[in-house]
């Protein structure tokens, strides 16, 4: 099959997103129980955000009945809040021991873990609600689609923007065609808020007494543990561990124009520039370009992605002035973040890293208005369902089969594109990446096959 019939198809039949349509073949957790029996939940990493994903799942009807984080503090501290769940260091042995007194699993660590710790939980037959980035790798992105497809499990990835009315109704806006069809795409992102652009600093410190430094590392290579470099937030510019600004934030910017613009798989990606590429971080600044081939009817599309924090002292990347004039005269300060979808008869702007506001300027207009009051835009009837909430997406799906709008058939596809702009930094600036989206390689550029999949540690 070739690779726009397969983008085409899948992208179709597996993610409903004009209609926001059902898919098929999940069954209920509860099926012939009492839907109002409660879901056990286990919660790896409970620290960070996966300190509101323990309570949401909670608040959602849970029974938390296990915690694990590689940080006794963090730990002991949610576990405070839990008195009945278990206490667990290493999320392997919690699967293990408690394996049928579990329904579900949050999954809250730092990148490098996400796949590892869903993949062991789902060949469990355990729903999974996990952080984005889905995924480290792009090998791990597909893994994970394909198990939940096999085991028809319950997902969503932590992508909370998904469950807006403002960003279903954006895709909505954008696929009536009132902006005709879309030709560009420009994503730019206020990170990295966090150290990177550096070479590894020397030395070692003594392990804290609360941490497992092992077990922190999971699957990545062995490396000293070092003071106020990696734990507990700082580990997102390094290469091992984290996806910088990318993994970070575009699972949230690029969600919309993703579903909207219907992307599936690129076939080239080429980081434009970059600042300074050292071995082990990934850059300051960058410029990445995807070329999505013809899909659905519409037309090819070119998307670019820019970061850099505007408070660092090297200059973010941004669109050329005279791409975003009607964005830049929106109130005078540019947008430290934003995305621009450029059409044939008009624009769509949203402001929002969650897509959740958005504004519009059709052909002819002097500038760019507030979409809802648009009388174009009033006149688009709703054809995606609102959610009840994002987390109770998940909870909805284990329990009747309704699918989550950010489940890993779609959340995986998302995460894969973006992944692919972490490893055109790695091969290079300058480089014009093909890629074979089915394959999960690139025809012209056969260093990129060793940051498709992760070379694991022993033992993980």
């Amino acid at each position: 099959m070739s690779t726009s019939s397969f983008n085409r198809r899948r992208f179709i039949q597996t993610t409903g997103l004009g209609a926001g349509g059902a898919l098929l073949g999940f069954p209920a957790i509860v099926r012939g129980q009492n839907l109002n029996s409660r879901i056990n939940v286990a919660c790896i990493g409970v620290g960070g955000k996966g300190d509101s994903d323990v309570d949401d799942s909670a608040k959602c009807g849970g029974t938390i009945v296990a915690l694990c984080d590689v940080d006794a503090d963090t730990l002991n501290k949610k576990a405070g809040k839990y008195p009945d769940a278990k206490k667990y260091v290493d999320f392997r042995k919690m699967l293990a021991e408690m394996d049928k007194s579990i329904d579900a699993v949050t999954i809250s660590t730092p990148d490098h873990l996400h796949g590892i710790a869903a993949l062991t939980a789902m060949k469990m037959g355990k729903h999974v609600y996990c952080q984005k980035p889905l995924t480290q790798t792009v090998f791990e992105a597909r893994e994970l689609r394909r198990v939940a497809r096999e085991m028809k499990l319950a997902t969503q990835m932590g992508n909370q923007g998904s469950a807006g009315d403002g960003l279903r109704r954006a895709v909505e806006v954008i696929q009536s065609g009132v902006i005709g069809n879309p030709k560009e795409l420009h994503v730019w992102s206020n990170r990295p808020i966090w150290p990177q652009g550096m070479d590894r600093p020397a030395g070692e410190s003594p392990v804290p007494g609360s941490l497992d430094w092992n077990l922190w590392l999971g699957p990545a290579q062995q490396r000293p543990f070092l003071q106020d470099t990696y734990h507990p937030f700082k580990w997102r510019g390094w290469k091992d561990f984290g996806t910088g600004a990318l993994g970070d934030m575009a699972c949230h910017t690029v969600n919309m124009p993703f579903r909207a613009l219907k992307l599936g798989y690129p076939t080239l990606v080429e980081c434009e520039m970059a600042s300074r590429i050292y071995p082990e971080t990934y850059p300051l600044t960058s410029r990445i370009r995807f070329e999505f081939p013809e899909r659905d009817g519409l037309p090819p599309v070119k998307f670019w992605w820019y970061d850099g924090s505007p408070g660092a002292a090297e200059k973010p990347l941004r669109p050329y002035p005279d791409i975003v004039r009607s964005v830049a005269a929106l109130g005078g300060n540019f947008p430290a973040s934003g995305c621009l979808v450029i059409g044939e008869k008009g624009q769509v702007f949203s402001p929002d890293d969650y897509g959740s506001k958005f504004l519009i300027q059709l052909e002819g207009e002097p500038g760019f208005s507030e979409a809802a009051k648009h009388e174009a835009v009033i006149a688009i009837p709703q054809s995606i369902p609102r959610s009840p909430g994002h987390n109770q997406e998940w909870f909805d799906m284990m329990k009747n089969g309704t699918p989550a709008y950010s489940n890993f058939e779609i959340a995986g596809y998302l995460t894969e594109i973006i992944l692919l702009g972490c490893i055109a930094l790695r091969v290079g600036e300058g480089v014009k990446m093909e890629w074979d989206g089915p394959g999960m390689r690139s025809p012209n550029c056969p260093e990129a096959e060793k940051f498709v999949k992760r070379d694991e540690r022993t033992g993980w």
